[in-house]
């Protein structure tokens, strides 16, 4: 069934049809751009989404991003930007494949349609001409055929009047014999006429007109099938990313089973971990009665006249190391002001990265000294001089690589010999102190006593070896007060940790007692406070 033969006479039907197909394949095209609109403003969400919650600083500055569960977060958030990526593809492949597309063929269409109808009507305009000359012709045989009739009745009663002349008789007789050949000429010219527009109205109706209508319908059904096509493509592009988006939401699957609660608690550790040992007990000091301290227990015994100070024993602030305030401390390129344990750590890691830059500039050098050889060899291919600053920049570069190891190794080395100790009376004091320099007066007021303090046993790792005393003091929860004035006798220059330089002569506070190990910590005027010797000093007491 076609529709030249069934609706050779709805002209009008498959004018407003087609429009509408048209305009349906025109809608459709303006669907799709919306649809498009709606993907990329989504995926330029998810996009925006990501970057508001990707970390700012980088990777490797980063010691959270050592954690499981925020590495995982980051897989999550970098399989939803791929995501994104897909959705953009989609709307891409839609823009192109769709709107661009059936864009470009509803123009081409429209001018196919517009030539075909163009046609018809001038088909019915010719017809309608033909039907307009037949009508013409009709009429004008009929007239002449009224007029011939009137004539020959005139002629007839002429004949028969006696009255009548004989030139009025065959006057009356010619007009009749004229009006009966008018009338005949336009008979055969209705006749004529009539027979050609029934062959031009067959042509019309049975061969141009159904050519006309078969072709608006093969018009019509490509349109329909590129439609239907069309609208497939909305599902084939989905599909086409579904293997994407499937391992993108696989991979957030498997980022969420990588959390690893107990490797996250060993990072921490890793991490934090200080290497200090626990404190020890914190001594009891019996204030219900008079107490008098020993030389070699204290520097700071009775007064001369043996009366005890008004104001009651010094007493001094515990402190509450793991749960006070820390100070800041100021970054030092030895990590000095780091715990051992991440001191180490952070050494190492320099040691590393120290190492494989070194190898990098060896490689570099051998691959020039190979250089400069062929070009030694073949001088053609180039001129051996010219990577002497190159060869030169690599040595520098090796030299002061070594260096920088040789520092780091010998960091390192200091580091590893540290034995932290427990806290009980004195933390974070050398193991003994520097005697006085030879020759030096004795000081009879000197706060030391006649007799030779105990000296604090060496410890496994060697005498020499120091505690980071800077971390007793981060952890005080106020700064303590002086509890006396001392005065240097001697010059003393404190190059290991938790000890302090003076100037002889120099005024200092006191801020603790020698306990026992032959230990003083003070604090200069001009800031600054630490463990000096106090064979060393001349103490006042408060």
């Amino acid at each position: 069934m076609d529709w030249g033969t069934e609706l050779w006479d709805q002209f009008e039907v498959i004018e407003r049809h087609t429009q509408w197909g048209l305009d349906l394949l025109d809608k459709y095209v303006k669907f799709v751009k919306e649809r498009t609109e709606v993907e990329q403003s989504y995926a330029k969400q998810l996009r925006s989404l990501v970057k508001k919650y990707l970390p700012k600083r980088s990777t490797k500055d980063d010691p959270e991003s050592k954690f499981s569960q925020q590495q995982s977060f980051m897989q999550v958030l970098q399989e939803l930007n791929d995501f994104a990526g897909q959705r953009e593809l989609v709307a891409e492949n839609l823009t192109m494949q769709v709107c661009l597309e059936l864009a470009k063929y509803s123009q081409d269409i429209k001018q196919e349609r517009k030539m075909h109808f163009q046609e018809g009507r001038r088909a019915q305009q010719q017809l309608e001409n033909g039907l307009k000359q037949l009508e013409n012709s009709k009429r004008k045989f009929e007239r002449d055929c009224r007029e011939a009739e009137k004539a020959a009745q005139t002629a007839e009663r002429l004949d028969q009047d006696i009255n009548a002349t004989k030139a009025d008789v065959e006057k009356a007789k010619q007009q009749a014999h004229v009006r009966s050949h008018m009338a005949e000429e336009s008979k055969n010219e209705y006749a004529a006429q009539l027979q050609r527009f029934n062959r031009d109205q067959a042509h019309f109706y049975f061969t141009e007109m159904p050519q006309i209508f078969d072709k608006l319908q093969d018009m019509d059904e490509r349109r329909t099938a590129r439609l239907g096509a069309s609208y497939g493509l909305l599902s084939e592009t989905e599909l086409q990313v579904m293997p994407i988006i499937g391992k993108c939401l696989e991979g957030m699957k498997v980022a969420a089973a990588a959390v690893d609660p107990k490797n996250d608690s060993q990072v921490l550790i890793g991490l934090h971990k200080s290497g200090f040992t626990r404190p020890g007990d914190v001594e009891f000091e019996d204030f219900s009665q008079p107490m008098t301290r020993a030389p070699s227990d204290s520097s700071l015994g009775l007064p001369p006249d043996g009366r005890p100070d008004p104001r009651g024993p010094v007493r001094n602030r515990p402190k509450r190391w793991p749960f006070g305030k820390k100070n800041k401390t100021v970054a030092t390129e030895d990590f000095s002001h780091l715990p051992p344990e991440q001191r180490r750590k952070k050494l190492k890691q320099q040691l590393e990265e120290r190492g494989r830059e070194l190898q990098k500039e060896i490689d570099q050098r051998e691959a020039l000294k190979k250089m400069k050889d062929v070009y030694e060899k073949t001088p053609q291919m180039g001129d051996p001089a010219s990577l002497e600053p190159r060869i030169s920049e690599t040595l520098g570069n090796i030299e002061r690589l070594k260096l920088e190891i040789q520092k780091y190794e010998t960091w390192l080395a200091e580091a590893e010999n540290r034995v932290p100790g427990n806290r009980s009376d004195s933390l974070g004091r050398q193991g003994r102190p520097p005697e006085p320099p030879s020759g030096a007066p004795p000081d009879t007021n000197n706060c030391s006593s006649d007799k030779e303090s105990p000296e604090a046993p060496p410890s496994d790792e060697g005498t020499d070896t120091s505690i980071y005393t800077e971390f007793e003091e981060d952890f005080e929860e106020e700064p303590a007060f002086p509890i006396g004035h001392c005065v240097a006798i001697y010059q003393f220059e404190g190059s290991s940790e938790g000890t302090i330089s003076m100037d002889e002569g120099e005024d200092l506070c006191l801020m603790e007692e020698d306990k026992g190990d032959g230990w003083t910590r003070v604090r200069r005027k001009q800031g600054g406070e630490g463990y000096v010797p106090t064979s060393y000093l001349r103490v006042t007491p408060s």
